[in-house]
């Protein structure tokens, strides 16, 4: 699994002009899913998540995680993380796993991470052609990939 998360003072989700996600200050969670994936990856990334520190503490310092500030959280998947651009100037997405693997993964994520995270939060919707509104908070982007394992 990969991801770029961002740490936002607000983002939404739009799909055919209908408001499916709004946040105030947490994370976007961009998740791309390829067929090696497991439970094993969801479990490492969703623990990584919730406890990196990247939200200010009272001095001004990245000392918080998202346990400690409360923050919510919007999960978009994006299969796209996935492009190979060796060859050529077409992107290949040859990594990224089919919906038939990927729309379960990515259900067990948001389940996973909810469960950990001790509250609901909002998703986009696979597949779908999303417009996505992001006011990235410093900014603070983080990549993580599990088969880097960090």
């Amino acid at each position: 699994m990969k991801t770029v998360i961002q740490r936002v003072s607000r983002a939404s989700v739009t799909i055919d002009n209908k408001n499916v996600a709004n946040i105030l200050h947490g994370m976007l969670v961009l998740l791309g899913i390829e067929e090696s994936d497991t439970q094993e990856d969801i479990n490492l990334l969703s623990n990584k998540i919730i406890n990196l520190r990247i939200f200010d503490d009272q001095n001004g310092v990245m000392n918080n995680s998202l346990l400690d500030n409360q923050g919510d959280v919007i999960v978009v998947s994006q299969f796209t993380l996935h492009a190979s651009t060796k060859k050529g100037n077409r992107p290949s997405y040859m990594r990224a796993a089919k919906p038939s693997t990927a729309i379960p993964l990515y259900n067990k994520f948001v389940k996973t991470f909810e469960s950990k995270l001790g509250k609901k939060i909002q998703t986009g919707k696979f597949g779908s052609h999303m417009e996505l509104e992001i006011h990235n908070d410093g900014p603070v982007t983080i990549i993580i990939d599990t088969k880097n394992k960090f």
